[in-house]
């Protein structure tokens, strides 16, 4: 903590702690930038929701946009705060977020379309309760690890099958900001201790947030390309206000 300020919400309970002094501008906020720097997922999820709702896609996917938006939301106050129970409104919907991109993945070839969410749905409430009451550390990180390297697998066919460059584009660009967004976190935790002691701080945790805001805002938008194809609505890929992609799609009139 700075000297001369002092916080407003108490000590720190959280058990991890980024590389960034806290309370350096503000007694309301522990972690400034690594705060403020989860407003591009939540703008990039209201995008994406709007655009959702608005040529009326499936529910999946409001619910999905909705999910990035909670758990931008959630990173928000644990970092503005540092406190334990944060900590679980940031870490668990990380979770629920991926049980849901396994349910958007896998759900177009699950023939029995009631167990699938049910289970999804249960698994992701008891997986609430057991990090509320023991407050998984490593394991946390091993499972939701696990769950990420689930979804590759029908990322990759869904990648293979897609002819359209634009698309591809878009599972490209969610690969590499996922990719530069972990090389900053990684860096953020391991030279913690050099990088401390250097005049500027490159806040390598407010970078891996801003970078998995695209990410996510790319990779679902892959998805909704994907979907649109798979029910035959002639999905393109467009650009607003010039550099911002989004999908465009065309319902036959029978829909």
């Amino acid at each position: 903590m700075e000297d001369g300020i002092s916080s407003f919400w108490g000590p720190v309970t959280s058990t991890v702690e980024c590389c960034e002094k806290n309370y350096v501008y503000s007694s309301y906020v522990a972690e400034f930038f690594n705060t403020i720097s989860n407003i591009p997922g939540i703008v990039l999820a209201l995008i994406g929701l709007i655009n959702a709702l608005r040529q009326h896609f499936e529910k999946r996917f409001s619910v999905l946009h909705l999910s990035n938006m909670t758990l931008a939301i959630g990173s928000m106050l644990y970092h503005a705060t540092l406190h334990s129970v944060q900590q679980q409104s940031d870490e668990t919907p990380m979770v629920w977020e991926l049980l849901l991109y396994l349910y958007i993945l896998y759900s177009p070839d699950w023939h029995y379309r009631s167990t699938m969410p049910a289970f999804l749905f249960l698994y992701g409430a008891v997986f609430a309760v057991v990090h509320a009451l023991f407050h998984l550390g490593i394991s946390f990180k091993l499972h939701y690890v696990l769950l990420c390297l689930l979804c590759i697998p029908r990322m990759y066919k869904y990648y293979i099958y897609t002819s359209d460059l634009h698309a591809k584009q878009l599972a490209k660009l969610y690969l590499v900001t996922v990719i530069l967004g972990c090389l900053c976190w990684l860096c953020d935790r391991v030279f913690c201790t050099k990088i401390s002691s250097w005049y500027f701080n490159p806040q390598g945790h407010a970078l891996w947030h801003v970078f998995v805001g695209f990410g996510s805002y790319f990779a679902n938008t892959f998805l909704m390309f994907c979907r649109a194809q798979q029910l035959r609505w002639d999905p393109k890929i467009a650009h607003f206000l010039g550099f911002l992609p989004y999908v465009k799609i065309q319902k036959p009139k029978t829909q």
